[in-house]
C-alpha cells in the first residue's frame, strides 16, 4: 500500500470527483484543498458544478484540459464504476477510492474493473494519509482505522 500510494502521489495532474460546492469540509474538497495546497495540478470533477473552491470544475475526466494521471474518488459507490470505466477510456492509470469508514466511495465492482484492464486501484484510505500531503492527524487516522486501509494493492 505505501509504495502504491508513493506512486500514486508522484503524479502531478489529479483529479477529484465529487467535490461539492458547498462542501468544504466535504472529504473529496479536502483532499482537493491539500493537493492544490501541495503544489499539485488538481481538477473538481462535479457534473452539477460550473466552479469549486474558487476554481473551474469540470463535468467529466474527459473535459479537462490536457488530461490527468490519476483519479481520487470521493462519491458514492455507486458511480465509482463509471468513473473507472471513464479511467479505463482515457488510459489514466492510478485510482484511489476514498474510504474512511464504512463503503465510503469504494466500490469492489469498479476495483475488479480498473484491476483486470491494468489500472492500479487503490480502495480504501485516503491519500492524505502519506507522502507529501500528510499531516499528524490523517497520519493518526492511518492507524485509527487501519480496517479502512487496504493492506495490499
Amino acid at each position: 500500500m505505501k509504495q502504491a500510494a508513493e506512486e500514486f502521489l508522484a503524479k502531478r495532474r489529479i483529479a477529484v470527483t465529487g467535490v461539492s460546492r458547498s462542501g468544504k469540509d466535504h472529504g473529496a474538497n479536502v483532499v482537493y484543498q491539500r493537493l492544490r495546497e501541495r503544489g499539485y495540478q488538481v481538477y473538481a470533477i462535479n457534473p452539477n458544478a460550473g466552479t469549486v473552491e474558487g476554481d473551474a470544475c469540470y463535468p467529466d475526466l474527459k473535459s479537462v484540459p490536457g488530461g490527468v494521471e490519476a483519479v481520487v474518488i470521493g462519491t458514492r459507490p455507486e458511480t465509482a464504476e463509471e468513473t473507472v470505466r471513464e479511467c479505463v477510456e482515457l488510459g489514466i492509470g492510478h485510482v484511489w477510492m476514498h474510504r474512511l469508514y464504512g463503503a465510503g466511495s469504494v466500490s469492489p465492482a469498479a476495483a475488479r474493473y480498473g484491476r483486470e484492464h491494468g489500472v492500479t486501484v487503490l480502495d480504501g484510505g485516503c491519500p492524505l494519509m502519506y507522502g507529501p500531503t500528510a499531516d499528524t492527524g490523517h497520519k493518526v487516522m492511518r492507524c485509527l482505522f487501519a480496517r479502512s486501509v487496504p493492506k495490499r494493492v
